[in-house]
C-alpha cells in the first residue's frame, strides 16, 4: 500500500490514541456534571460545525457533497454502526458492569477489527504484526485491570446483558472502522469523517426522541462549564482524533491501526502521574512497557 512516508499510517494511529486520551479526560468531566448521553450526542453536533469550518478552508466545501453515493452509504453505515450502535452499548455496559470490565471488553476491539478486515478486504496481518497485537493487547489488558482493581476493588458476578452490551461496544467500534474504510477508499478523511458524525447525529436524535431524552440535553446545554469541556472534547475527539482514525485505516491495515488506538489507556498514565499525583502500581507499569514494546513491533 503506498502511503506519503513510511509509517504514515501507524503514526496516524498514534495521532488518534493522544487524542482519545485528552478527549476521554474532558468527555469524563464533561459528563460527570451533565450525564454521558448528552454529552455524547452534544459533541458530535459540536463535530458537525468543527468539520464544516475545517473542510470549508482546506476543500471548499463545508459538507462534504463531493462525496459519491458509495461513500455516503457506506460511511453514514458507518457512523450508526460506531458512534449511535457502539457507543450506546458502551456507555450502558458502564452502568450494567462497570468501566473495568468495559474497557477491558474493549481492548478486544483490534482483534474484532482484523478478523473484520480479513472477512471484508482480506487484509492479512504478518507474524511480526499478530505478535506485536498480541502484546499491545495483553499490556493494555493489564493497565486497565489493574488502574481499575485499585480503584474499585473487589470481585463481582457479572450480568450476562453486561457483557453483551461490552462486547457489543467493541464490536461497534471494530466493524464502523473497517466499514469507514471500505466506504472512504482515496476520499478525503477529514470529509469522510464529516459523513459519520453527521449520520451520527441523525441516529442518536432518533434515538434521543424514541426515549424522551431531549431533556437531558436541554438541561447539558445551560451548563457553559460542561459545554466548554465538552467542546475541547469534541475538538480531540470526533474532529481530530476520528479524523486522524481514518488516515490511519486508510494508509495501513485496519487491525494494526486499531492496535494502536487502543493505547489511551496506556498514555493516560503520565497523565494521571503528573496532574492528579497518582500511584502507579508495577502491574500498571509493566503492562505499560509490554503495551508499547508491542506497539513498536507494527512499525518494523
Amino acid at each position: 500500500m503506498a502511503t506519503p512516508f513510511l509509517h504514515a499510517g501507524e503514526v496516524a494511529a498514534l495521532g488518534t490514541a493522544v487524542c482519545w486520551t485528552a478527549s476521554s479526560l474532558a468527555f469524563e468531566a464533561a459528563g460527570r456534571r451533565v450525564g454521558s448521553l448528552a454529552v455524547n450526542l452534544i459533541r458530535l453536533v459540536m463535530a458537525v460545525f468543527l468539520l464544516g469550518a475545517f473542510t470549508m478552508v482546506t476543500r471548499g466545501m463545508p459538507l462534504p457533497l463531493d462525496a459519491s453515493a458509495h461513500a455516503w452509504l457506506w460511511l453514514a453505515l458507518s457512523g450508526l454502526v460506531g458512534f449511535t450502535i457502539g457507543d450506546l452499548c458502551l456507555f450502558r455496559a458502564f452502568v450494567v458492569v462497570g468501566a473495568r470490565v468495559s474497557m477491558l471488553l474493549m481492548t478486544l476491539v483490534p482483534v474484532i477489527t482484523a478478523a473484520a478486515g480479513y472477512l471484508v478486504m482480506g487484509e492479512v496481518l504478518s507474524p511480526t504484526q499478530l505478535l506485536g497485537m498480541a502484546l499491545t493487547i495483553a499490556g493494555v489488558s493489564t493497565v486497565v485491570w489493574e488502574r481499575r482493581r485499585n480503584a474499585e476493588g473487589g470481585l463481582e458476578r457479572l450480568p450476562v446483558s453486561g457483557v453483551l452490551l461490552g462486547l457489543a461496544g467493541a464490536a461497534g467500534q471494530a466493524v464502523g472502522l473497517v466499514l469507514s474504510k471500505v466506504g472512504m477508499g482515496n476520499y478525503d478523511a477529514f470529509a469522510a469523517t464529516h459523513i459519520r458524525v453527521i449520520a451520527g447525529c441523525v441516529g442518536f436524535a432518533v434515538v434521543f426522541t424514541l426515549t424522551g431524552w431531549w431533556p437531558r440535553v436541554r438541561s447539558a446545554v445551560r451548563d457553559r462549564r460542561a459545554m466548554a469541556v465538552t467542546g475541547v472534547g469534541a475538538v480531540f475527539g470526533p474532529f481530530l482524533g476520528v479524523s486522524l482514525s481514518l488516515l490511519a485505516v486508510k494508509l495501513t491495515e485496519a487491525g494494526v491501526a486499531a492496535t494502536l488506538m487502543a493505547l489511551a489507556p496506556v498514555l493516560i498514565i503520565p497523565v494521571s502521574v503528573v496532574a492528579f499525583r497518582e500511584r502507579i502500581a508495577w502491574p500498571t507499569i509493566i503492562g505499560a512497557a509490554v503495551a508499547v514494546s508491542g506497539s513498536a513491533l507494527l512499525f518494523l
